[in-house]
């Protein structure tokens, strides 16, 4: 394997080399995707839960388009969660808006009990489409 392929969108370098991650590494023609948070512009978390988790498939929206992807594009899923049972119904309405139609990628959902502040966190691995 070569040098990592670091994709990172317009606006967030500071984040990622203040916290030493990459928002996603290409691997030949697959993008695994760190974990997205629903941030507000400061940093900050976002307070309504899901005005939260809409932000996070916003952040996650823009990694996939910066390496030429898009949710259709998404194999695998995982979602990180501090109290799944009540947060559910609301991560459905927002993912329902942000996936699409089946076929549906994979997806593992884990509860924690500690996300530096927020609630949720998402992270995928997609697979880079060939240039027409």
């Amino acid at each position: 394997m070569g040098k990592r392929d670091a994709i990172i969108p317009p606006g967030r370098q500071a984040l990622y080399d203040k916290h030493r991650y990459s928002a996603a590494i290409r691997s030949g023609d697959l993008l695994f995707v760190s974990g997205q948070v629903g941030s507000r512009e400061d940093g900050s978390p976002e307070p309504d839960y899901a005005t939260q988790v809409r932000r996070a498939f916003e952040r996650l929206d823009a990694v996939l388009r910066e390496a030429g992807c898009s949710f259709d594009d998404v194999v695998d899923v995982t979602t990180f969660h501090t109290d799944p049972e009540a947060q559910f119904e609301a991560l459905m309405a927002v993912r329902d808006t942000m996936i699409g139609a089946p076929p549906y990628p994979n997806w593992t959902a884990v509860g924690v009990t500690w996300l530096a502040g927020f609630d949720f966190e998402i992270k995928v691995i997609a697979r880079i489409p060939q240039a027409a």
